[in-house]
């Protein structure tokens, strides 16, 4: 149980960031005047997502695993990990396509929402 809870306040955690990342893209990224600073910026908010995936993953791969949840699968634990620190990273950078930044941010939020709502 304990871990369950772990689980579930890492997990809002990572929605969190998540949605910070799609503000960040959303609202700033994009502007001309807007010039991004990688070692205060960038670097400090992967680094803090990363540490967080990397205590997130392995609880959640077991949770799957042992609960069997409905609409939720240990491959998309791997791929949340993956686009989610993809997504640290491309939210500040103007190339980053619209399409497939959003296709990202939404893939995770539904992963870790069903997380939560399974879990809780």
């Amino acid at each position: 149980m304990k871990d369950t809870k772990q689980l579930i306040h890492l997990t809002k955690q990572l929605l969190e960031l998540n949605e910070e990342a799609r503000q960040q893209y959303a609202t700033r990224t994009h502007l001309d005047e807007y010039k991004v600073n990688f070692y205060e910026e960038v670097k400090p908010f992967a680094d803090r997502t990363i540490a967080l995936l990397k205590d997130w993953e392995p609880l959640a791969r077991a949770w799957v695993l042992e609960n069997k949840p409905k609409y939720l699968y240990p491959i998309q634990i791997k791929n949340t990990y993956e686009n989610l620190e993809m997504v640290s990273v491309v939210a500040w950078q103007k190339d980053t396509g619209p399409k497939k930044f959003n296709e990202r941010v939404q893939s995770v939020e539904y992963v870790l929402g069903k997380l939560i709502e399974q879990a809780e």
